[in-house]
């Protein structure tokens, strides 16, 4: 009785591999190399900052843009700017994925009159130009009173066009098989949508919680318009506060980039697994 034996060999390194490897390591050096560098600057004096040669590391390390930014807090409210952000941001993620999720599932699995009518509505909506409505938004917002509020930043761009139309797609993708077994098993249409459909579409949500978040986190132009008084701006708009209309302070402006990157690297750090799942099942040839 013969034994046979397998052996696992080790592929051979080809040069395309050799490339590839080299590609991915060149990528990552220019993805990172400006993220390394707003990190030193945030600790270089305003002298080393634009001294020549220019060099990577701070020389003489130093927290005094950090100390600025921090320690002034009646001229600039850098926490509560961070708050404001932070509150708007989660806030209009949460409501945006809320009203697209009931939106995408009513356009994807209900069929009423007028449903094709409604979603090529919402889609052409993508290809206006958002300043567009910059001026129909400023005086919805300033008849509601609005106006120097968070609410101007959480509630008009709750309803995005974008999120119904990801969020239909997926649905879409989704086995119908499923909720005609729970209709046959008696339940209802609520039941399905909330025990079936959305635990299902996890990776989705949480990426479009992603995308909401940054949009609203990054928004310059809507804070300034709205938002008057400096405690409630937001660090996009109120960070712009800190330079002179003459001069830069890079040390400041990168210690206040490096502020306002945190929670952005700690949000996608958490929900990168999400995001990849989403990407690979989002069933968007629907």
């Amino acid at each position: 009785m013969t034994t046979l034996t397998t052996t696992t060999r080790r592929r051979p390194l080809t040069v395309g591999k050799v490339l590839f490897w080299l590609l991915l390591i060149v990528l990552t050096v220019i993805f990172l190399a400006p993220l390394f560098w707003m990190l030193t600057t945030s600790f270089k004096t305003s002298n080393d900052a634009t001294a020549l040669p220019l060099s990577w590391l701070p020389r003489p390390f130093s927290t005094e843009a950090y100390r600025t930014i921090l320690s002034t807090a009646s001229a600039t409210p850098v926490l509560r700017w961070f708050v404001n952000s932070l509150v708007t941001a989660a806030a209009n993620a949460v409501l945006i994925v809320i009203v697209d999720a009931f939106a995408a599932y009513a356009l994807a699995r209900l069929r009423f009159r007028g449903r094709k009518v409604v979603f090529a509505t919402v889609v052409a909506t993508l290809f206006v130009p958002p300043f567009v409505f910059l001026i129909p938004n400023f005086l919805i917002v300033s008849r509601l009173g609005w106006l120097d509020s968070l609410w101007a930043l959480i509630i008009p761009s709750a309803g995005g066009a974008f999120g119904v139309f990801f969020l239909r797609q997926f649905f879409l993708s989704l086995p119908p098989e499923l909720e005609e077994a729970a209709l046959i098993e008696g339940a209802n249409q609520w039941q399905i949508f909330t025990r079936i459909v959305l635990p299902l579409a996890r990776p989705a949500l949480a990426t479009l919680t992603v995308l909401s978040f940054l949009t609203n986190w990054n928004d310059f132009l809507w804070p300034v318009y709205v938002l008057f008084s400096a405690d409630h701006q937001t660090l996009p708009a109120g960070l712009s506060t800190l330079q002179n209309s003459a001069t830069t302070n890079y040390p400041i402006a990168m210690a206040g980039a490096m502020v306002a990157s945190v929670p952005v690297l700690i949000l996608f750090v958490a929900a990168q697994r999400h995001v990849i799942q989403s990407v690979a099942h989002s069933g968007l040839k629907g």
